[in-house]
């Protein structure tokens, strides 16, 4: 990565977004979950979801680390 990205960036904050957002719907899945009782292709759908939901917060969150780390990475001075 070339420029130099600060927290108020907008790739800074739709990374940070799209991680809540995903965190926040895996967590929701436990409630999904419990209401699916007895119907085993629902439960098993919600389980994918928050496979995905895990998956979508673990890769925003590495390419948060790769925009904020090293060369590329927070900068007071840029803008």
């Amino acid at each position: 990565m070339a420029s130099q990205h600060t927290p108020a960036d907008d790739i800074v904050y739709d990374l940070v977004t799209i991680q809540y957002h995903a965190l926040t719907a895996a967590q929701a899945v436990d409630k999904y979950l419990q209401d699916a009782e007895g119907h085993d292709d629902v439960r098993s759908f919600f389980e994918e979801v928050a496979r995905q939901d895990a998956e979508r917060a673990v890769k925003a969150h590495q390419l948060l680390g790769s925009l904020t780390s090293g060369s590329a990475g927070l900068s007071p001075s840029a803008g």
